[in-house]
């Protein structure tokens, strides 16, 4: 058996084994329903024609009901959910509705002050609708036939419950929305979606948060890119929200050398979701597109539109994008023969505005996925403008897969960058290694 396929097959039976949902095949729905992949999206995630004028406020919310739910004393552990859609801005300056999900604690918190808010930005589920991260707190494992989704998240946001910490997480743009595509790796729509998630929050009656309470951000590789754009761009973006800090693992901070990185491995589907990413972005693309991609390119771009990782990893991992393209050169060669792409990919670069609180860097040593020279770079650079940055490198052997080297350090590291953003949140400050980072791997 492949290794991503192995991997997939150990993902889905703990979440199986964790009593995760297996959900059937849409039976006959209503005319306006949306389905994706044999999943029926629950009406919620339907924007209405209108949306507030202010960025965070609250469209709508309902009871989410947790798939990992054990009653207690205090109520349910870990915590009551509450599903909600607020309003954001993307990156060409439209109103779009974004959806999420709050959890509220049943453990107190421990630490001083008020309880504390951590904006969790999910790592890369997908661009289907039914990837969302929203959906995965109710359905950790979704299988049907047609598509598989796990949500790996939930251990990241259990923890963080499990803490006393309060915990809001972003399914991004255009992910669980059903009227827009997901503009995967968009720095500006990712940000955007968490700073307003963190908001929307606040704004959501009957919880514990006060005007006290102190927030932080949490992500890991697309998530990781997302905190990190959040964190730089927090200032000018939600000058309202003060930050304590920010966790940034493995982030894609630049994309031309992501998409290197990606081309042929495991999750080359990735590439096909962030080419239509851009092309969601920026209409402007689309003829030079046209142009490049061959039938076999535009079908595959088509199909990653409905899949989620797990669909990838089976129908695309080990494709390399000169199979879909009309002169056979990769996306990449392409991407820099073409101006408009050079300078779509330079926008999207993270590292170019210092951030106003600390952030802690993280990425694995051996990750040849999101790769570890450009994420650490991004610490080099933000250590350059004087930011407060603590740069951690995860020391792994090279475990021959790429997707398990990208993938095994968020396992390792996961517990230190909780730690690391709980003593934040405690308002214990953080120590800057950036005089240190030259010796540093």
């Amino acid at each position: 058996m492949p290794v991503s396929a192995r991997l997939l097959a150990v993902a889905v039976t703990t979440a199986t084994c964790l009593g995760a949902t297996v959900v059937p095949a849409a039976a006959a729905s209503p005319t306006d329903a949306v389905v994706s992949r044999g999943v029926t999206i629950p009406e919620f995630y339907n924007p209405p024609a209108a949306l507030p004028s202010a960025d965070g406020a609250l469209v709508r919310s309902e009871p989410l009901p947790l798939a990992l739910s054990l009653p207690g004393v205090n109520g349910p552990l870990p915590g009551t959910a509450t599903r909600l859609m607020y309003k954001s801005t993307d990156s060409r300056g439209q109103a779009m509705a974004v959806t999420g999900a709050y959890i509220e604690p049943s453990a107190d918190w421990k630490g001083t002050g008020d309880r504390p808010l951590v904006a969790v930005a999910p790592g890369t589920m997908g661009q289907g609708d039914q990837c969302a991260a929203s959906l995965g707190l109710e359905h950790p494992l979704t299988a049907n036939g047609q598509t598989v989704s796990i949500g790996y998240e939930d251990l990241a946001i259990y923890r963080l419950l499990a803490e006393g910490v309060a915990v809001v997480v972003t399914d991004y743009a255009g992910l669980g929305t059903t009227d827009r595509l997901h503009t995967y790796v968009n720095r500006v729509d990712e940000a955007h979606a968490v700073l307003d998630a963190v908001r929307a929050a606040r704004s959501l009656p009957g919880t514990s948060l006060t005007r006290a309470s102190k927030v932080a951000l949490f992500g890991y590789s697309q998530g990781g890119g997302a905190t990190a754009a959040a964190a730089e761009l927090q200032p000018s973006y939600a000058p309202d929200i003060t930050l304590a800090g920010t966790s940034a693992g493995a982030p894609p901070a630049d994309l031309a050398e992501v998409t290197k990185a990606v081309d042929g491995s495991e999750l080359a589907g990735a590439l096909g979701w962030s080419v239509n990413g851009f092309l969601q972005s920026d209409p402007a693309l689309k003829p030079i597109a046209e142009a490049h991609l061959n039938a076999a390119g535009k079908a595959a771009l088509a199909d990653l539109s409905t899949m989620c990782v797990g669909d990838a990893l089976f129908a695309y991992g080990g494709k390399h994008s000169t199979g879909w393209t009309t002169d056979g050169r990769s996306i990449s060669d392409i991407i820099q023969s073409e101006p408009a792409l050079t300078a779509f990919l330079d926008q999207q670069r993270i590292g170019r505005i210092e951030p106003a609180s600390p952030v802690r860097v993280s990425t694995g040593t051996s990750d040849n996925l999101v790769p570890h020279a450009q994420a650490r770079q991004l610490a080099v650079d933000w250590c350059a403008k004087g930011a407060d940055v603590t740069y951690k490198p995860i020391a792994l052997p090279n475990l021959g897969s790429a997707l398990i080297n990208h993938f095994t350090p968020l396992l390792t590291d996961q517990g230190d960058a909780i730690a690391w953003l709980t003593d934040r949140l405690d308002g214990k400050a953080a120590t800057s290694n950036c005089g240190d980072l030259s010796g540093l791997s």
